[in-house]
């Protein structure tokens, strides 16, 4: 019977990734969203698991661990991870600069058996270091490929620059191109993690460019895209992020922010909500003409000193929660990717919140629908509009329930109650209401251009077929 049961579960979660054959690509129906190359709709739901936690026990039950957390994100409706191929615990480049590990590589590929088995793509980080020796994170430095331990480069500047590193990466995607080329498990290829916060920089917007163009060639079955760091600061608008949001061949605009008190921008610091939306806003300010994704979020001590105190607090998950549903309902091509995997989300339980939103939009197909995200007016709640051809879909967010009133303070939400909605519609075919914290739908209608909601806290969700 636990056999059959299991049988019936990856049946269900294959049904909603997706066949697996197919690959991820840009909608040709519309450039702001994703889709299988079978032409059926793909909205990324997951967040970053960049590699096991706890590898002291060995191989093996490292990736138990990591099967653990893949499988809890597939039960509920998830169907995409983020991994950095340049983590120790993955890294085939360990040893010597341009020297790739075959033997190690066996434990990428039982992490793609991982996620075939589960039906989760994966978005695959090639590179992470920030120093080539001497540099003031640990995590970050690579001292291998500088030239005094035989690596091509003199400094960071002269890895993005110099034509013998250049030409050494590029072997590097080809190693990878033999060993990982035309796999459908795999949403996409990534050049850097935040590529703009490297020590010593060099042209890293050429040499983005040329790169995104390598694995283009290397992968033309499989997405390419770049980097940067946390959108925290208005210098980035113009240094980094606008060009980056539209370099040819970076085939999603991605955008990295945190609640961060720390952060130069104060909207940082505020209702985690308005941060993401805001990230998804300001790149759809420069019509890269490409999906959005908020690809890197959470909360942190000031200026990412470490994981946010108040994760311990958040047992019902509301950061998780505005961080899934406030990207997509401002226009994004997914839900917001948090960070922090396991220091909040596996400790707290929290893969529930993934399945909520999965609810959502169980069936939807964006592309379809030439979604236009708008706000509505509303006292109490901010309310956060998708009005496409067939749908409507509204996500209401209570204004006086935040991080600060709740994790903070100690307040417990409010319940509130006699609350309509004006959709800017006079009539639909069907309107259900969807409470994300019962995981319960109910029946509403339009009734003077406004739909009554039943009692709720926090946050509920309005979706209308017109």
């Amino acid at each position: 019977m636990r056999k059959l049961l299991l049988l019936l579960a990856l049946s269900v979660i294959a049904s909603a990734a997706g066949p697996d054959d197919a690959y991820v690509r840009v909608s040709p129906r519309d450039h702001r969203y994703l889709e299988l190359t079978d032409g059926s709709p793909y909205i990324p739901i997951g967040l970053n698991m960049i590699a096991p936690g706890n590898t002291r026990d060995g191989e093996d039950a490292a990736l138990r661990g990591f099967e653990e957390w893949i499988s809890s994100l597939a039960a509920n409706g998830g169907n995409y991870i983020r991994v950095w191929l340049s983590s120790p615990f993955w890294d085939v480049e360990h040893e010597k600069s341009g020297v790739y590990d075959a033997e190690k590589a066996k434990r990428i590929d039982r992490m793609l058996d991982l996620c075939r088995k589960y039906h989760v793509r994966v978005k695959l980080t090639m590179e992470h270091f920030r120093s080539i020796g001497g540099g003031r994170q640990a995590w970050a430095d690579k001292p291998l490929h500088n030239v005094t331990n035989g690596g091509p480069a003199q400094s960071m500047a002269d890895f993005f620059d110099g034509e013998a590193s250049r030409t050494q990466f590029k072997r590097k995607i080809a190693w990878y191109r033999d060993r990982y080329g035309d796999q459908p498990i795999v949403y996409g290829w990534e050049l850097w993690n935040e590529v703009n916060a490297v020590t010593g920089k060099g042209d890293i917007l050429a040499w983005s460019q040329l790169m995104l163009g390598a694995l283009h060639q290397a992968f033309p079955k499989n997405m390419a895209m770049q980097s940067m760091g946390s959108f925290d600061d208005a210098r980035w608008r113009e240094l980094f992020y606008r060009q980056n949001s539209t370099m040819p061949g970076n085939d999603i605009a991605q955008v990295h922010r945190y609640l961060d008190l720390g952060a130069r921008l104060d909207i940082c610091h505020g209702p985690v909500d308005l941060l993401a939306a805001d990230a998804v806003r300001e790149i759809a300010g420069y019509n890269p003409g490409r999906p959005i994704v908020l690809a890197e979020s959470g909360a942190v001590e000031p200026s990412h000193s470490g994981p946010f105190k108040l994760y311990s607090k958040d047992k019902d998950g509301i950061l998780l929660h505005d961080i899934l549903f406030a990207p997509f309902f401002a226009g994004a091509a997914g839900v917001g990717q948090i960070w922090h995997w396991d220091a909040y989300v596996a400790p707290n339980n929290l893969w529930w919140q993934f399945g909520r939103f999965a609810q959502v939009v169980k069936g939807l197909d964006p592309p379809a629908e030439n979604f236009e995200p708008a706000m509505a007016e509303h006292d109490r709640l901010r309310v956060y509009l998708l009005k496409g051809k067939r749908t409507v879909l509204a996500w209401c967010r209570d204004k006086q329930n935040t991080w600060e009133t709740e994790l903070r303070d100690g307040q417990k939400p409010e319940v509130l109650k006699g609350i309509a909605v004006n959709l800017g519609i006079s009539k639909a075919r069907s309107v259900k209401i969807y409470d994300p914290w019962t995981n319960r739908w109910t029946n509403g209608k339009i009734k003077n251009g406004k739909v009554a909601l039943p009692q709720f806290s926090r946050s509920i969700v309005i979706r209308a077929e017109v």
